[in-house]
């Protein structure tokens, strides 16, 4: 049976193995498609065959595939869709860069949406296993120089000669950040440190820069770890022709450190990694033109959450995962003004339990499910449904904090833009004014108590939704908490 989480398991695993026994050389059968934990935005199966023309007889295999199976057309958004993914994988392996062989591109007629069925490599690609586990404590030393040796090999291939110009999108500088700024806008969700960010992006937008491939989200936990290095760089989802020191930028991002305090994916320094690139490029490296794409990093996924949580309410893969992803915004926005207003902050504790006489109590009855979550289906589950049971367990202790915070929190905001904007009016209408204001420019982001009001603000959001995270520390690691 299938573990690919669809209703109709048996239907998915007849289509695919149709595919495969004919589309593949020595494929006798299928034996299973488990879905495995992770990717968001696409799907991954490890897919295992019976192979007569292997020596054990069997044959593990990876297919990557469109979310839900639908066929979407990718290049309306303005990305690759998964065929040319495969073909980019293809050209970066023929360049240099470790890449899994593609074995087959999906077709319409074969009933399972876009997707390609490639080489299974051996490796590690969470991310937080990368930065801490004792496995590779002789690898990463060295492993920020050769990202950038990599990135240069894939920014260096040729378009014309692959064939990939008249596949993929031309984005300036300008485009990257108008296009999600555009977007975050459709949300219809007040979210003003957003706007404060695409404002001082728009305002510091590289003078020069090359055109080149990009890979776009090359980063920890995007490429595959084994013990002498990197054994392949994955999800090409988001490739595009662009400025290539967005992919310096986007590593860098401290979304992808998974707590660890070095800059370059948690791992390693800033002048390692522009070592390496410019070892193998011979072009310089200019450490304000990264910083740019590094903010934009923060800006862009901070949109790509709330994205996530958009496609919860209309997407055809309602996954508990979504909506999580979704609160993740506030991470980033925080990163945002970690690098662009960077100030003290005043935080309440959080009280050990809601003030209620209730019996039970509402954050007794969300402790009970997230524990059950957490101990009870965790320890018996596997895989994918491990992985979304935590998931769902995280989205408990939110609801429970929210309970606990989100209160007072809104009335401090409510307070502080009533002073600014000399209004009595609601939080939402406020709001709304606020972000109609810097996005027609009338506030100057240079304006101090704008600063402090969005500084507190998003700090406050991250109490919230991850007090635990890494930006969160930063923004708060000089001052002690304190009741305002």
């Amino acid at each position: 049976m299938a573990k690919d989480g669809s209703q109709d398991k048996g239907e998915f695993e007849r289509k695919l193995e149709a595919v495969l026994t004919v589309q593949l050389p020595g494929c006798v059968s299928l034996l299973s498609a488990e879905r495995l934990s992770g990717g968001a935005s696409q799907e991954t199966y490890r897919l295992v065959i019976e192979d007569d023309g292997c020596e054990s007889g069997e044959r593990v295999l990876a297919m990557r595939r469109g979310a839900g199976g639908v066929h979407v057309n990718k290049s309306e958004l303005g990305y690759p869709g998964l065929s040319t993914e495969a073909l980019l994988m293809q050209s970066a392996r023929a360049a240099g860069v470790p890449e899994p062989e593609i074995h087959y591109v999906l077709m319409p007629s074969d009933g399972l949406g876009d997707g390609f069925v490639m080489e299974w490599l051996q490796g590690e690609t969470l991310g937080a296993r990368i930065v801490r586990s004792e496995r590779f404590e002789a690898v990463r030393p060295t492993l920020a120089y050769e990202c950038g040796k990599f990135m240069a090999r894939i920014h260096n291939i040729d378009l014309q000669a692959t064939g990939l110009v008249g596949q993929l999108s031309k984005m300036s500088p300008r485009d990257c950040v108008q296009q999600s700024w555009e977007r975050y806008r459709c949300f219809d969700t007040p979210q003003p440190m957003i706007d404060f960010s695409a404002r001082w992006l728009l305002d510091h937008l590289p003078a020069n820069h090359e055109t080149r491939l990009v890979h776009s989200d090359f980063r920890n936990g995007n490429f595959m770890l084994g013990g002498s290095g990197i054994v392949g760089i994955l999800d090409w989802e988001l490739a595009h022709i662009g400025d290539p020191m967005r992919d310096l930028g986007w590593i860098c991002t401290n979304s992808w450190r998974f707590g660890g305090n070095s800059p370059v994916g948690g791992f390693g320094e800033y002048a390692d990694l522009f070592r390496g690139y410019e070892e193998e490029s011979g072009a310089r490296v200019d450490p304000v033109h990264v910083k740019f794409w590094e903010v934009f990093g923060s800006f862009w996924w901070a949109v790509g959450c709330l994205g996530m949580a958009q496609q919860y309410r209309s997407g055809p893969d309602r996954t508990v995962e979504r909506p999580a992803i979704g609160r993740r915004s506030s991470e980033c926005q925080v990163d945002c003004a970690n690098l662009l207003i960077p100030g003290e902050v005043a935080l309440i504790p959080i009280p050990e339990s809601v003030a209620t006489e209730d019996l039970p109590r509402t954050d007794e009855l969300l402790n009970s499910v997230r524990d059950f979550l957490r101990i009870d289906v965790m320890d018996a589950t596997e895989a994918r449904l491990n992985f979304l049971a935590r998931v769902a367990a995280n989205s408990l202790d939110i609801v429970h904090r929210e309970l606990a915070l989100g209160t007072e929190y809104r009335a401090q905001e409510r307070t502080r833009l009533q002073h600014f904007f000399s209004s009595e009016n609601t939080l939402a209408s406020l709001r709304w004014r606020l972000v109609r204001e810097l996005r027609d420019g009338t506030i100057e982001l240079a304006d101090q108590v704008l600063q402090a009001h969005l500084r507190q603000t998003v700090v406050n959001q991250l109490a919230i939704d991850q007090p635990s995270y890494s930006g969160f520390k930063t923004a708060t690691q000089t001052e002690k908490v304190k009741t305002p």
